[in-house]
């Protein structure tokens, strides 16, 4: 940090499990990711290439060797692992990621419909050679998963040998474990964690309200995903007490 304070909370250092901050990149030009890496280093413990961007980015190696280098995982949105399970090309995605040196895998069934014991058998082979995040949750708003399929769902991913599961909400925040309008469901959410440590879970949060709710029911060191790159500084802020919206949570009473 530039100056000290105090009354600040522990924040978590990198490399850490718990506090971690998944950013979305969702077609960032190579220019734009050298750019932010210079800039928020600090503060990014992964990268998604949101869904399928990396089938159509220029550069894609070129950009991926640039987080590598920064020593930040990086790996493709969900939806590009069920575009190849859906052609029956498992084996080729692993083949593409091993060519990528990617060694963050994310298993996701939200545009498909995969039965869950084969679900969990690919996160089971997957977990063998590299660190999974599991993404519970359907991109569909019509499909309302209840509070207690999605405990069984995440605890039995997770015993699968997944890393996090991550909270479906997608890019814009609006589905999963939110409503159409990006309100939080404060019951299933509430509800999951009566079942599934807190620190195994990423909650997607692309909006700030959403980063807000978290923090405040979880604290600093809260699992957040689907970050914005221009708003990876700004929720940094917000997790210390230092943006308004959070300014009197770490003070002392």
């Amino acid at each position: 940090m530039n100056f000290s304070l105090t009354q600040m909370p522990v924040r978590n250092t990198k490399p850490r499990k718990e506090g971690v901050n998944m950013v979305m990149d969702t077609g960032l030009s190579l220019e734009q990711a050298k750019l932010f890496v210079e800039n928020a280093i600090p503060h990014v413990d992964m990268i998604k290439l949101g869904f399928g961007t990396s089938f159509v980015t220029p550069k894609l190696r070129e950009k991926i060797e640039v987080y590598q280098a920064a020593n930040i995982p990086v790996y493709f949105g969900g939806t590009l692992f069920e575009a190849f399970l859906i052609r029956n090309q498992f084996d080729d995605y692993v083949a593409l990621c091993k060519d990528y040196k990617i060694d963050y895998i994310e298993v996701s069934d939200g545009s498909i419909t995969i039965p869950h014991a084969e679900k969990c058998g690919f996160i089971e082979k997957i977990a063998s050679f590299a660190t999974v995040l599991s993404e519970v949750g359907s991109k569909d708003a019509e499909h309302i998963i209840p509070p207690y399929k999605w405990i069984e769902l995440m605890r039995g991913e997770l015993n699968a040998g997944a890393t996090y599961v991550i909270a479906e909400a997608r890019e814009a925040g609006n589905v999963g474990i939110y409503r159409g309008s990006g309100e939080v469901r404060e019951g299933l959410v509430q509800e999951i964690l009566t079942q599934i440590p807190g620190e195994k879970i990423l909650w997607e949060a692309p909006q700030k309200a959403q980063q807000l709710y978290f923090i405040q029911l979880l604290g600093a060191n809260v699992n957040l995903g689907n970050i914005s790159p221009t708003e990876v500084i700004a929720l940094e802020a917000m997790r210390v007490g230092l943006r308004g919206d959070t300014f009197s949570l770490f003070l002392d009473k």
